[in-house]
């Protein structure tokens, strides 16, 4: 239980992915079993009483690597040498509300985040944004913060990864852990392409291509897509609440891999900066992409091939993210 603390951040504290989340990373199954963590927990003012709350439960939970807890509402606080930032909190959409309104609002959130990180943070601090809609907001938090490399920002798309993995397996009537390299490229949102063409599944020990294991083509080019599209409304529809536990879940497998490294063999998604990539994806976007991870830094697989009805999806994804992009890079501009 020695060596030096890490400092790790989670805005948006007082919410609901967080409450999932922060037990998981106070426990050690994030950042490894050993290393101990201060965390640093940021929410907006009103909602400091409950994220007392929170700090007090995380207390009682007597966690061996749980050095300090501190709750604040103030960037120049949470924001002070960190090793990681997990950015959770953001405006949510609210009923009858534009998507160029909510934009706007996540601007204004991200480009103060991203000068907080760049004023105050370690420069070698990894980024993880959550907070919808991730890709465009992780790209104006690195924007505004031109001194981090724009390779230490990412956005979440690891749930959507899982839930394609679930799917398969489910179908397959396997472990979701026997299905591997399921791709999700592009946006965080409903235009996201759930690529298994390269998709190994294991069944009676041996690995087959997903396709030769699904057995259902027109499944998988149509209602596998639109399941793993949809997922996320279907559970606000159920629950009446936006996914929280399998948000959460996918937030620990995104920076534990960037923490330990991904395995020999296989990729995992991840929303990153594009610039000269072979697969087409117009530069100065944060677009997910198939990455392995080594020594906390991840590439890009190369050298899958694209047929015409995987480059049709990854291609309309992307124009969706790059009117994200100029409508926001407009707003940062005001």
């Amino acid at each position: 239980m020695g060596g030096t603390p890490i400092r790790v951040l989670v805005t948006g504290a007082a919410g609901q992915i967080a409450y999932s989340l922060l037990f998981s990373i106070a426990k050690g199954d994030v950042f490894g079993k050993d290393q101990p963590i201060i965390l640093l927990l940021l929410d907006i003012s009103p909602m400091l009483p409950v994220l007392e709350g929170v700090v007090m439960e995380l207390q009682d939970c007597a966690l061996p690597l749980l050095r300090e807890v501190i709750s604040t509402d103030k960037e120049d606080l949470a924001f002070k040498d960190l090793d990681a930032a997990i950015l959770v909190g953001s405006m949510p959409r609210k009923e009858g509300m534009e998507r160029k309104d909510l934009l706007m609002a996540n601007v204004a959130i991200f480009k103060s985040q991203g000068a907080a990180l760049e004023k105050y943070s370690k420069k070698t601090v990894k980024v993880l944004v959550v907070g919808n809609p991730a890709n465009t907001n992780c790209l104006i938090a690195a924007k505004s913060a031109p001194s981090i490399p724009k390779e230490n920002f990412s956005c979440l798309t690891r749930l959507d990864h899982n839930r394609a993995r679930s799917q398969v397996a489910m179908r397959c009537g396997v472990p979701a852990t026997h299905v591997k390299n399921v791709i999700i490229w592009g946006n965080h949102s409903s235009t996201q392409y759930p690529d298994v063409h390269h998709c190994m599944v294991k069944m009676a020990g041996s690995d087959l291509a997903c396709f030769d294991a699904v057995k259902d083509d027109a499944w998988l080019k149509g209602d596998f897509i639109s399941t793993v599209q949809q997922r996320g409304a279907a559970v606000i529809k159920a629950r009446k609440l936006s996914s929280a536990m399998s948000a959460a879940k996918a937030i620990c497998d995104h920076m534990r891999d960037i923490w330990t490294g991904t395995p020999e063999g296989e990729f995992i998604s991840m929303g990153v900066y594009s610039t000269g990539n072979t697969y087409g994806v117009p530069d100065d976007l944060i677009y997910s992409f198939p990455v392995q991870i080594k020594d906390k830094t991840w590439k890009i697989v190369d050298g899958l091939e694209i047929n015409d009805f995987s480059r049709g999806k990854m291609d309309a994804t992307a124009v969706e993210l790059i009117e994200e992009r100029d409508t926001a890079v407009a707003f940062l501009g005001q």
